[in-house]
């Protein structure tokens, strides 16, 4: 797997408790996954139909660096499936 993009989590990213949104997650992630099919499959409009096994192992604060890691799992001639994980750039435990 490659990691294509870092991102700071700042605090307005974070929840109640002072950690990481889950939906704040979900969104880099699904942008992430936009932009990367939108290369492979070499057409500039793609939509998500599906997220699935989303699973968070530890949590993040402000000022943490989380780097994006993506792979193609299958393609076909309209569709793309790709795996994603996120993980702490100081600590690189999946995420």
């Amino acid at each position: 797997m490659k990691y294509y993009t870092r991102r700071f989590v700042r605090p307005n990213d974070l929840n109640i408790s002072d950690r990481l949104f889950g939906g704040q997650l979900l969104s880099w992630i699904d942008e992430e996954a936009a932009i990367y099919a939108s290369c492979q499959m070499k057409h500039d409009k793609v939509v998500t139909k599906y997220m699935s096994e989303i699973d968070f192992k530890i949590s993040t604060q402000t000022g943490d660096i989380l780097e994006f890691g993506l792979e193609v799992v299958s393609a076909g001639n309209t569709s793309l499936t790709t795996r994603c994980e996120v993980r702490h750039k100081k600590n690189p435990v999946v995420s």
